[in-house]
């Protein structure tokens, strides 16, 4: 298939920006194409993991609100007996993930079997450390990609990178054929404006936080707290919260949570925030209900896409933060298909997605699978806005598995050279459509099963339809 191809891309020499579970994928994805003579890898942290690279510490910024990706980012922090500076995690004291263990791993590399089918943060963050041991080499530690401006050179793309290494200071800029941005999503946290907010976290610092700044439970005993959101995060946190706190913590949504998940939190819901209240130090909910003396209001509202070293493209690749503009099946960036953007889409299974993706890409690269023709690309992402609107990103349920496998068939298909991407099992797949519910079992249960058995979860091939 390849050979009949026109070769379209020259790629010798990758960057990829950042060491966590998707930037390692992309690396081993594009070291086994054996078509690059170059791989380099560039991670502001000292170690590997990404977001799964705890700090006991959060970050001391608190901007409030955030509405904007524009903004600089969060100072990295100097921790005692650490040489280089450490960049907070969102990572909190207790958690587990939120996807079963079978689903989570990487396809050649097994979760223990004796793990828990949640596995704690500091499980993962050992098995991806464990997953780089043989790219380690190429890993440019402590070391922050700075900008990454493009050229064309004789027709060719060509990417200058700018780092400074975080330990003594230094710039080094190099010269590269493609770049994989891999940097994550959690970085410019999303705090929505709401009349009066200014006003009340200046006249009261330290109230207003993000999910991100939180780490453990017992430093909100018998304080009144709000938690903005239903998602997995703000129920997690209201569930550890809830045990400490006043009674009731208020859970403010915009759409009602299940019973269940309700229970599980130990919460009261309450409507969208509508007001802040300065002199009351309180809150107006949409219902006209008022809260005073509220000591913490915690945004589990998510993140959004800020990539502050790709500020020169023109037009500019973020806007509002909520997606990335000008991508071909959110990972080619349509105009210059040598940039591509990693794990992108949102409610999905991060690790065998982004190697799927890496698949893709390192294959493309190699001039073995072809893109289509630029137009049909910017029809693509047209429809695609249409269809999902403000969501862009967010695909429907199951769409990970749907995409994982039609990868799979598609390069099986065509028989291309390289690293083979996962395929899920019906097994999997059913593993998919139920975890939620066996997530929220597995915290009923005290965060001890090892299997889904022992939640009451059984595969069976009539399930597999089953939601």
């Amino acid at each position: 298939m390849g050979s009949q191809e026109p070769k379209v891309f020259d790629v010798n020499k990758v960057a990829v920006v950042g060491a966590g579970p998707c930037g390692l994928a992309a690396a081993k994805y594009l070291l086994a194409q054996n078509a690059f003579d170059r791989v380099d890898i560039f991670e502001q942290q000292s170690e590997v993991g990404g977001v799964w690279n705890y700090s006991p510490r959060p970050s001391e910024t608190v901007r409030v609100p955030q509405v904007s990706p524009d903004c600089p980012p969060d100072p990295p922090l100097l921790f005692e007996g650490e040489e280089a500076p450490i960049f907070p995690s969102p990572m909190y004291d207790v958690l587990h993930t939120n996807i079963p263990r079978a689903l989570m791993q990487y396809t050649d590399l097994p979760l223990r079997e004796d793990s828990l089918i949640f596995p704690s943060r500091g499980h993962i963050q050992e098995y991806v450390v464990e997953y780089a041991r043989d790219i380690r080499h190429l890993i440019r530690f402590s070391t922050q990609v700075q900008d990454v401006r493009l050229r064309q050179v004789d027709g060719r793309d060509q990417w200058d990178v700018d780092t400074v290494c975080l330990s003594t200071g230094q710039t080094t800029s190099a010269t590269y054929d493609a770049v994989v941005v891999a940097s994550g999503h959690y970085t410019a946290v999303y705090i929505p404006d709401a009349e009066g907010i200014r006003e009340f976290h200046k006249a009261h610092p330290g109230v207003i936080s993000h999910s991100k700044h939180y780490r453990a439970p017992d430093t909100f005993i018998n304080k009144k707290v709000v938690i903005v959101g239903n998602a997995a995060s703000g129920l997690d946190i209201a569930a550890q919260i809830s045990r400490f706190c006043q009674k009731p913590l208020l859970l403010s949504v915009q759409s009602p949570t299940s019973q269940a998940n309700l229970a599980y939190s130990g919460a009261e819901e309450v409507p969208v925030i509508e007001a802040f209240l300065v002199q009351e130090r309180g809150i107006r909910f949409q219902d006209g209900r008022v809260e005073k003396d509220i000591d913490a209001v915690i945004y589990a509202t998510g993140y959004l896409f800020a990539f502050p070293f790709l500020r020169s493209l023109k037009p500019p690749l973020v806007t509002d933060g909520r997606r990335v503009h000008g991508l071909y099946k959110h990972l080619f960036y349509i105009d210059h298909p040598t940039l591509v953007f990693t794990r992108l889409p949102i409610k999905v299974v991060p690790f065998p997605l982004s190697e799927s993706q890496a698949a893709v890409f390192s294959r493309t690269w190699a001039n073995l699978l072809p893109l289509p023709p630029a137009q049909e690309m910017r029809q693509w992402e047209a429809k695609e806005a249409e269809r999902q609107g403000a969501k862009f990103h967010v695909w429907p349920e199951g769409g990970d598995a749907e995409y994982i496998n039609s990868v799979h068939d598609w390069i099986t298909r065509s028989g291309t050279p390289g690293k083979k991407p996962p395929c899920w099992s019906p097994e999997l797949v059913w593993q998919r459509q139920i975890y939620a519910k066996a997530k929220l079992q597995f915290e009923l249960d005290g965060r001890k099963a090892r299997s889904l058995e022992e939640l009451g979860f059984e595969h069976s091939p009539d399930q597999e339809n089953d939601s």
